[in-house]
């Protein structure tokens, strides 16, 4: 199976990221599994690692639906994450999401939603989400319970690809798709300048068939969060470390972050770096004006096929304060009770 402009079968499985990284050299395990699949007359093929973005701190909604309505605004995210640099048909990822608080009485709830499309050569899988988050207090901070549905939709463009034997029935000749519901659940709690939380996407770990023969599988991704706000001697500027550890059964992936923020008055501007132990290094930049919030990054990989073929990565976020509730002289906006 070649794809068009390409040249050998490892552009086929470098698409198709069937390992620990979302890019890898080590493609010879990758090989026989799709040999082996293929002997048997259908494409049964292991789902890629979910996607993670270099701005999870900004995102957590994307793999935490407990995080919806943490904070009292309207968020309005959005952020696309191009694939390997130097590499024809590498794809990207695009993400598209928002959540808000609201008050019932003297409960607190998140509700949210978010779509995402990655894609990658032939192949191309969305996920449409809707997030349900309960808040109550604990331990003098605030926990949330969240909840998830998705629907899922994988689809391969046969017609992309250049086969030697134009009739293996291996293969779709066309564009084939197919869909499934799946769940997803997630703990979220803070304190202060600490949070921390923790969540698991595709629960039920779907089977997605496409057409008769083919199927992709997805696996359940496990992912624990944490930060901490710290305050320097100057009130303008504070350091937000934070981690990101990512599971799916079998490969691991943990992203360390340091970030330096200036905050004065309503704006915001900030930068850091980022550091993936045998994945990559990331370097990233942005600010808030007006409550519009724009950052960079650039993610080198430092195993691999090297620094050049990274990867770039744009966010664009919205709040907008709400005041969704029981008024009076006791109200607070914030969900947070702190």
């Amino acid at each position: 199976m070649f794809l068009k402009n390409a040249k050998c079968l490892t552009r086929v499985l470098f698409f198709m990221k069937l390992n620990c990284y979302r890019f890898s050299p080590f493609l010879v395990l990758p090989m026989l599994l799709l040999i082996s699949g293929w002997s048997f007359g259908s494409l049964r093929m292991q789902a890629q690692q979910e996607p993670q973005f270099a701005h999870y701190f900004e995102l957590e909604p994307q793999f935490n639906p407990a995080a919806a309505g943490r904070t009292p605004e309207l968020q309005i995210n959005a952020a696309y994450q191009s694939h390997a640099m130097g590499y024809e048909d590498a794809g990207g990822t695009m993400l598209a999401m928002a959540n808000m608080a609201f008050a019932i009485g003297n409960t607190r709830h998140g509700v949210g939603a978010l779509f995402q499309n990655d894609e990658f050569g032939l192949f191309s899988s969305k996920r449409l989400s809707l997030q349900y988050a309960y808040h109550f207090r604990l331990l003098g901070g605030t926990f949330s319970v969240g909840a998830q549905v998705d629907m899922l939709n994988e689809s391969v463009d046969g017609s992309k690809a250049d086969l030697d034997d134009a009739g293996d029935a291996a293969f779709p000749q066309s564009q084939v798709s197919g869909s499934r519901f799946d769940a997803s659940a997630g703990l979220y709690y803070q304190r202060g300048p600490l949070r921390v939380g923790l969540s698991s996407l595709h629960l039920l770990a779907p089977t997605v068939m496409l057409g008769e023969t083919n199927e992709i599988r997805r696996v359940r991704d496990y992912y624990f969060t944490a930060g901490y706000n710290i305050k320097t001697r100057n009130p303008l500027f504070k350091i937000d470390p934070c981690v990101l550890l990512h599971y799916d059964g079998t490969s691991f992936r943990a992203q360390l972050t340091a970030c330096l923020r200036y905050e004065r008055e309503k704006k915001r501007f900030y930068g850091g770096a980022s550091y993936s132990p045998q994945h990559s290094v990331t370097l990233f930049v942005g600010g808030r004006f007006h409550g519009v919030n724009l950052s960079y990054s650039y993610e080198a990989f430092t195993g691999g096929m090297g620094l050049d073929a990274g990867q770039h990565e744009v966010t664009l976020g919205y709040s907008l304060d709400l005041a969704l509730g029981k008024r009076g002289r006791n109200y607070h906006k914030s969900v947070r009770w702190l």
